[in-house]
């Protein structure tokens, strides 16, 4: 496989909105190490074995179950353990594990941040590809600034998963991604802005960044835990407005 370049994160520490629920939690992070680009076509073609027509391009059109199963081929490919199980489509991290895995939310905003307090981390012309540039598909990963921790596109060109749920109280199953896309307008395109689709929902504009780092918790670290998922499953707060409903 063409090699996935990482970038090591310092531990440290990230302020997480949730526009919905109008509350805001501090979250303490573990060093970990996110990868440099988004994974591309041709990364993502030699470990499925499928056709990279764009080998530079952010892979992208992807579902969260095939990024999750992504993240689990790449480890077997370079004989780390796997970060993931599966029971049919219900998926457990473990969090242990020093393979490849999605990141979560807390550690998407504050490896994109890189230090910064603002909406993004530099004038978006320079660092992110969006609806101003007039392209039609994701363009070459590396083409625009890096932020201070070297990452290039985590704003603009594609959005990214992670590990995360969205809201489990008003879209079940629904999984975090962030960044903005290639056709988004500056109001989506921030380090703050949240969105998130079903497991096997897929756009055009949707791909993926791999992390990596295992952590000591059985169900928690770098933010999220299960037991938190479970409580804000029986949140009975308002429907937030402005995004997708549910969609079975």
């Amino acid at each position: 496989m063409s090699d996935i370049e990482m970038a090591r994160i310092p531990a440290g520490s990230v302020t997480l909105h949730d526009a919905r629920r109008k509350i805001h939690r501090t979250v303490h992070l573990e060093a970990f190490e996110i990868g440099v680009y988004a994974v591309t076509e041709e990364q993502f073609a030699e470990v499925l074995g499928i056709e990279a027509r764009h080998p530079r391009r952010p892979a992208a059109d992807l579902s969260w179950l095939r990024a999750v199963r992504f993240c689990n081929a790449a480890s077997e490919w370079e004989g780390l353990d796997p970060a993931y199980s599966f029971d049919g489509e219900d998926v457990t991290w473990h969090v242990d594990s020093d393979g490849y895995r999605l990141p979560t939310e807390a550690e998407w905003e504050y490896a994109c941040r890189a230090g910064s307090t603002t909406p993004t981390y530099g004038l978006l012309g320079d660092i992110a590809w969006t609806a101003a540039d007039g392209v039609r598909a994701p363009q070459d990963v590396g083409g625009r600034m890096p932020n201070l921790n070297g990452l290039f596109d985590t704003l603009g060109n594609v959005w990214e998963w992670c590990w995360d749920l969205l809201d489990p109280a008003r879209y079940d199953e629904y999984r975090v991604f962030r960044g903005g896309g290639y056709a988004d307008d500056a109001w989506n395109v921030r380090a703050s802005v949240r969105r998130g689709g079903a497991p096997r929902m897929h756009h055009e504009d949707v791909g993926m960044r791999i992390a990596r780092g295992g952590f000591d918790a059985l169900d928690a670290a770098q933010g999220w835990s299960a037991k938190a998922d479970r409580e804000r499953a029986i949140d009975d707060g308002a429907l937030p407005s402005g995004w997708t409903p549910r969609r079975r």
